[in-house]
């Protein structure tokens, strides 16, 4: 790891969004070795990537944002509010412009109209959510570069892992599908690992962004956290939920959110 921490930030923004890049890279492969996923696995894992993303938007990005605020004199609040706030609404504008597509919206509430850009729909609208995401590793390894000591390397690691884990069963929702459609297998493998393809692009471009301007720092942890939290609360969660398996993903967000906490507090 010593490798790792030795490199500039923005390579190691790139090489952590290739890994959450490679993780919906794999969960698009399952479409070569089954035409079924198994939903309480693909329920539970989203719902614990989902605990990992909830923890690691406060110890990753809102609490650093918190420190570095103080640290720059301004009221410490307010940076981690208006961030935070600005996070959410500019997802809920990209959402309200271009909506999520699961499964269920793939198939029945797209007009027979555009069936013949149902593919490029569903691949294009995970692809632009997935930005955000990206651009919240590019910022937390982009802020080890800056005098506060409030970033730290495990838990942009974590951030990173944590993204990584939900990428998983996102690729595997984007193959499957396009497979039962009646794509063929290494198409379906192409447009479910393409929708992961931004994050590494997001993610240097984050990261370069806030080392040239750190004194937007605080600004860019706390939207990277209020993004963060609008897709767990609006996707990951109900989406771990909506197939009756609402106890397993319970307990399964809660066994994730421990995990980063650990993690985050204990490696930080």
């Amino acid at each position: 790891m010593e490798w790792f921490a030795e490199l500039h930030p923005t390579l190691q923004a790139l090489i952590g969004s290739l890994f959450t890049w490679g993780m919906t890279a794999a969960g698009a492969a399952v479409v070569f070795f089954t035409n079924r996923n198994n939903q309480k696995l693909m329920d539970s894992l989203l719902a614990f990537a989902g605990g990992v993303m909830i923890a690691a938007s406060f110890w990753s990005l809102l609490s650093p944002g918190i420190d570095m605020a103080e640290e720059q004199g301004q009221i410490p609040f307010l940076p981690a509010v208006v961030g935070f706030l600005l996070g959410g609404v500019f997802l809920l504008l990209l959402d309200r412009v271009i909506p999520m597509m699961n499964e269920d919206t793939y198939f029945t509430e797209i007009k027979d109209k555009y069936a013949k850009h149902r593919t490029t729909m569903l691949v294009f609208s995970i692809t632009l959510h997935n930005i955000p995401e990206g651009l919240a590793v590019g910022v937390a390894f982009g802020a080890l570069a800056s005098e506060f000591s409030s970033s730290t390397l495990a838990g942009a690691v974590a951030l990173a892992l944590g993204i990584g884990i939900q990428n998983f069963p996102e690729g595997t929702a984007v193959s499957m599908p396009l497979r039962r459609d009646g794509v063929s297998k290494k198409k379906s493998f192409f447009y479910g690992q393409l929708s992961g393809f931004v994050e590494p692009v997001a993610a240097v471009i984050g990261a370069a962004a806030v080392i040239i301007i750190q004194p937007l720092l605080p600004f860019a942890l706390s939207f990277a956290a209020g993004a963060m939290i609008f897709v767990v609360a609006k996707e990951v969660i109900p989406g771990s939920q909506e197939k009756g398996n609402i106890r397993l993903a319970t307990f399964s967000l809660m066994i994730g959110f421990s995990v980063m906490m650990v993690l985050d507090v204990a490696l930080g």
